[in-house]
């Protein structure tokens, strides 16, 4: 059951995917459409999940389910992941790469690298250790409004940025 973000608790379960190239404005609206229809029928043992699908920056999709409501497991998580796969093939994106990150460029801008281009990136100084990361694997809508978006300092990827 599609839920609006500011009824979500803060422990509402969150996935993020990111993906490998910026969504024109034609495949934000479609891909809006279709993940609105999947959080208005998504299902667990045969409950509603009260939940939300979104798109951001035109390159994240985040799923989101109140669990607090009904419990996600097998099933539905695998709904959701087919969901994503399906998304991959129809618009020709990748959402499993987790060799790249993306970084804000401006307030509505990211841009992205492999993480092996990083020690480069920090030389040249396009990545500073106050450029905004991506941590994409938040998993409650607390960490989301929290964590999502953080210092490159802050981030797991300082780990890549000597390799």
């Amino acid at each position: 059951m599609l839920t609006p973000y500011h009824i979500l608790p803060d422990d509402t379960r969150v996935w993020v995917y990111q993906a490998n190239r910026t969504l024109t404005q034609d495949e934000v609206w479609e891909i809006s459409d279709i993940l609105e229809n999947f959080a208005d029928r998504w299902q667990a043992h045969q409950q509603n999940v009260h939940g939300l699908a979104s798109i951001y920056y035109r390159r994240f999709i985040v799923l989101m389910a109140d669990e607090s409501k009904c419990e996600i497991s097998g099933c539905s998580i695998d709904s959701s992941v087919r969901l994503i796969k399906e998304l991959e093939q129809a618009y020709q994106l990748n959402f499993f790469d987790r060799m790249k990150f993306c970084y804000k460029i401006t307030s509505d801008m990211v841009g992205s690298f492999s993480v092996h281009q990083l020690p480069e990136l920090i030389e040249s100084g396009k990545l500073k250790e106050d450029t905004i990361v991506f941590n994409n694997l938040v998993a409650t809508k607390k960490d989301f409004e929290t964590k999502w978006e953080i210092p490159f300092k802050e981030s797991a990827y300082t780990r890549f940025a000597s390799a």
